[in-house]
């Protein structure tokens, strides 16, 4: 007699669809067991057989945190390359990366967190680096391309599942789970949730993460733009997870909630499906669930809505299906192909801001090649651990020779003495004591710990010379001879023993303070001053003074540039940033002007006479006077090969053609402020700035040139066709971006002075041309009338702009659409809603309720002014009724004349969500712009009228 074959269950039968399949699996799970895997490291069910599954691995330039692998050019140099088709590469390298280290580790996620498509509104915000641009268009096109290459091509089975950060209009560190983002309706629409939209309606974005902020007053954790816009935009079930700590801060530092239960209730109905929270213990997540379901805050068929969504990801990941999953076997890991890729990845990403013949170097120039990031490959947070690395002084060597290249880092050499006369010292390392920062790979780099198996800093009489750099703002870094930087580790000892300042509290960084006849060396990581103990140099307790320090310079930064810059036919100045130190994620920038260390660097080597190039590498624009330099280039940090790739520039082996993903202001002057989200009224960006930016949206020179010609322009029901002739009149191959822009020739409201339509970048050889095609839907011209309440495209002329830049226009054309014409408020009959307001000052938007709508408020309790225009009040009114909360007055009146009306809560209302209506007389007929002034901490909801 045989053994009866035991039953599949429908949840393992490859045969049925993932849908049927997920129900009958969701159907097994007890209440407990899905509770339970609404955290981020859900535990496995055993006995169905299901796995542990953890959401969320780190991979937006290269596989992170979980030790060494390929490392390609940080996302912003991906986004300044405009080549899609490379970017879609990258990403598939990423993911075969991805599922390589999964095979061997079972720590590395197939859910990653990437790509970054928050836009580049503001280039004093820490996290620049993580994004593709500032423009909403060129953002989804690199994020579509990067997602495309993450998931695959099979139609059924995801290499890994990206989940796009961060859900929405997030661009501050400074208070970022506190802020709140005024986000108007038509800046939501029209900028905010575009690039979203754009990269989830590709179909390759399995989720999204929230951010910490809030926006108009509510968490993004609760954000009912999840339900309202996100989730209408795809078939696909979506997996949203939150931000590391994010479910606490709506009641620990938010205060939006009292308690966690009702938090936790509140998120996971918005749409917060895995909880990232308390690391890997689970267990508070559980017990908050399993008590809003108690208090009936919360039901089973939210808890399924959740899990049926985590269940769909790991459906399409093959986790259920290893023997049809085409991926399982993929181990393509730091291949020969992936080497090629970063290298050729950083050389596209490299941007040519100004030439004046310098470059290219002929193959006989002498160089000498200075600054602080010269002999750098610098990494990032998001950053995997090198297995190869290239500096530009190793690039340098490598394609001209060492005989033809010489070296000043320019940083300051210097002892730091003591008040008993004595010197900091450095003690001699035991011998096979190197190591690297996250070579061992951590779920949590934070937790990383500083050494503590070298010997601590000594003081003695001879004392060990440091090079000393300042990154701005008084922020130091120290470093021995050996190259090791010094840091304090959880003993509280200084050591030479980092390889690179990084950590998410950086331990390597310090500050000198004037004090008495010297300085204090304060560490900035605790805050607390270097003292010499009898057992080493160590930070100073709270009882202890910290030592005076002179700062003995043996050799000034700027001295030795000079040296060698005699020597030399071409100075190349390489500068910019360290990624974890003045602008990262937890810190935005101050400024947009270089550091004073390198601008010595930079006078240094230009008051030497010889010809000047400045090589930025730098996560983030800087506001440099390009006017007596001979070239000007900007690359992201490039990664592991971004050294070679910047030589290969230089040398004319390659003609550089990236192209600036966002506006390099001239000054600090010519920013909002940061928490200024508005880019329609504060005209920020490309898209709305008036200033004469130091270098513009889309701007990248060549060592080639082009000509444009032939543009022809055909109009369909739903599409127009621009095509263009590109012609390459220089003498090398060269890759050009050609460009499309468009502007509203005479827009009723306030409309982009320039609006990118569609880009490709074309390679060409000497002499060549190519026919250029844009393939544009009608739709593109739209813009949100709050009016209507929706999209409207105005009837019109559109000019159509060609050119290498969103400036460098070299065809011009014209195109007339029927559109839809304006319609005056119907105020009459609806009323207006605060917030769809046509103009603004001194107002913020703020939450109607926990769950959903906008009201508007005075910033600060003070006054602001709102104006709605063309408001058709029919045939008359006699009164107006103002739904408020809070208490104030608000006062109406007829285009900007006095005030006719004026509505007063005297006594305050219970709370911010208790709104009251208040009426008063009000007369007017026709078309009118209705201007309000508030004054008083109200919150105005809205505004109606009887006739």
């Amino acid at each position: 007699m045989t053994a009866p074959t035991p039953h599949t269950p429908p949840f393992r039968d490859p045969h049925l669809p993932f849908a049927k399949r997920i129900d009958d699996l969701l159907a097994r799970l007890t209440l407990d067991e899905k509770v339970a895997s609404l955290h981020q490291f859900a535990p496995a069910v055993e006995r169905l057989g299901v796995a542990a599954f953890r959401t969320g691995q780190e991979a937006l330039h290269g596989v992170a945190w979980m030790g060494p692998a390929t490392v390609f050019p940080q996302a912003v140099g991906l986004g300044a390359t405009w080549n899609t088709d490379l970017v879609r590469r990258v990403g598939e390298a990423v993911s075969q990366e991805v599922r390589a280290m999964h095979a061997r580790d079972d720590r590395v996620g197939l859910n990653v967190w990437s790509p970054t498509v928050n836009l580049l509104r503001h280039p004093l915000w820490g996290r620049n680096e993580e994004g593709y641009s500032e423009d909403p268009k060129l953002t989804s096109a690199i994020a579509t391309a990067y997602t495309r290459g993450l998931r695959g091509e099979h139609p059924t089975y995801w290499r890994t599942a990206p989940v796009l950060k961060h859900w929405l209009a997030h661009n501050n560190e400074t208070g970022r789970d506190v802020t709140s983002s005024s986000v108007r309706p038509r800046v939501l629409h029209e900028y905010d949730l575009r690039a979203f939209k754009e990269t989830v309606e590709a179909g390759a974005v399995a989720g999204v993460m929230p951010a910490y902020n809030l926006v108009n007053g509510r968490p993004n954790h609760v954000s009912p733009y999840l339900r309202e816009q996100l989730r209408t935009w795809t078939d696909e079930e979506l997996l949203v997870c939150s931000d590391a700590g994010a479910p606490s801060n709506l009641v620990d530092s938010e205060h939006y909630f009292d308690t966690h239960e009702e938090a936790t209730a509140a998120a996971l109905q918005a749409g917060v499906d895995s909880f990232t929270d308390h690391g890997t213990d689970g267990s508070k997540i559980v017990a908050r669930v399993e008590g809003a379901l108690e208090r009936g805050l919360l039901t089973e068929a939210d808890i399924d809505a959740a899990v049926r969504r985590q269940l769909s990801v790991r459906f399409r990941l093959g986790e259920f299906d290893p023997r049809h999953d085409p991926h399982a076997g993929t181990g393509e890991f730091d291949t020969p192909a992936h080497r090629e890729l970063a290298r050729e990845a950083a050389e596209q990403a490299i941007v040519l801001l100004r030439n004046d013949g310098v470059l290219p170097l002929a193959a006989d120039t002498r160089i000498a090649v200075v600054g602080l990031l010269a002999d750098e490959c610098k990494l990032d947070w998001y950053s995997g651990t090198l297995i190869h690395r290239s500096t530009p002084l190793e690039g340098l060597y490598e394609r001209f020779g060492a005989e033809r290249v010489e070296f000043a880092e320019g940083v300051d050499r210097v002892l730091l003495k003591t008040s008993a006369d004595t010197f900091l010292t450095v003690p001699a390392a035991p011998e096979a004591a190197d190591e690297v920062r996250g070579a061992e790979g951590a779920l949590d780099p934070a937790l990383l710990a500083g050494r503590t198996d070298l010997p601590p800093l000594t003081a003695d009489g001879t004392g060990t010379e440091l090079a000393l750099v300042d990154w701005g703002e008084g922020v130091l870094t120290l470093r021995a001879p050996d190259g090791r930087y010094l840091s304090v580790a959880e003993d509280g000892f200084l050591r030479a023993s980092a390889d690179q300042p990084g950590g998410w509290i950086v331990q390597e960084t310090f500050r000198l303070e004037p004090h008495a006849h010297g300085h204090l060396l304060r560490h900035l990581g605790t805050g607390r001053p270097v003292c010499v103990a009898a057992d080493g140099v160590r930070v100073a307790g709270e009882d202890t003074d910290g030592e005076v320090f002179e700062v003995v310079v043996v050799e000034r930064g700027e001295d030795a540039v000079a040296r060698v810059a005699d020597r030399a036919d071409v100075v190349v100045v390489v500068a910019g940033n360290d990624p974890h130190i003045n602008g990262r994620e937890t810190e935005d920038r101050t400024t947009l002007a270089l550091p004073a260390h390198q601008e010595r660097i930079l006078a240094a080597a230009r008051a030497s006479g010889v010809r000047t190039v400045l090589a930025l590498v730098s996560a983030y624009p800087y506001a440099v006077e390009p006017g007596r330099l001979g070239a000007v280039l900007w690359t992201a940090h490039g990664g592991q090969a971004g050294g070679t790739a910047l030589a290969r520039v230089l040398a004319g082996d390659v003609s550089p053609a990236g192209r600036l993903p966002q506006t390099w202001y001239a000054d600090d002057a010519d920013l909002p402020d940061l928490l200024d989200y508005d880019v329609i009224g504060a005209r920020q960006t490309y898209l709305y700035f008036e200033g004469r930016p130091l270098f513009p949206f889309g701007h990248g020179l060549s060592y080639a040139s082009f000509a444009y010609a032939d543009l022809t322009v055909a109009v369909g029901e739903d599409r127009a066709r621009i095509s263009c002739t590109v012609t390459n009149t220089g003498g090398m191959a060269a890759d050009e971006v050609a460009q499309l822009y468009t502007r509203a020739v005479d827009p009723s409201v306030t409309r982009p002075r320039r609006e990118l339509l569609g880009h490709h970048r074309i390679t060409l050889a000497p002499g060549a041309a190519a026919a250029v095609s844009f393939d544009v839907p009608l739709s593109a011209f739209r813009f949100w009338d709050v009016a209507r309440d929706g999209w409207r495209v105005e009837p019109g002329p559109y000019d159509l702009l060609i050119g290498g830049s969103s400036e460098d226009v070299r065809l011009r054309g014209t195109i007339v659409l029927d559109g839809e014409p304006a319609v005056a408020r119907p105020v009459l009959r609806r009323g207006v809603r605060a917030a769809d307001f046509d103009e603004q000052s001194g107002t913020e938007i703020v939450d109607l309720t926990k769950t959903a709508g906008d009201a508007v408020t005075p910033v600060g309790g003070g006054s602001g002014e709102l104006v709605y225009r063309a408001c058709d009040f029919g045939t008359g009114t006699t009164g107006a009724t103002v739904t408020v909360a809070g208490h104030g007055t608000v006062e109406l009146s007829l285009g900007g004349a006095p005030a006719t009306a004026v509505l007063t809560v005297g006594t305050p209302t219970p709370g911010p969500y208790d709104y009251l209506s208040v009426e008063a007389p009000f007369s007017a007929d026709g078309v009118h712009d209705l201007h309000l002034r508030l004054r008083g901490p109200l919150r105005l909801a809205h505004v109606g009228f009887s006739g």
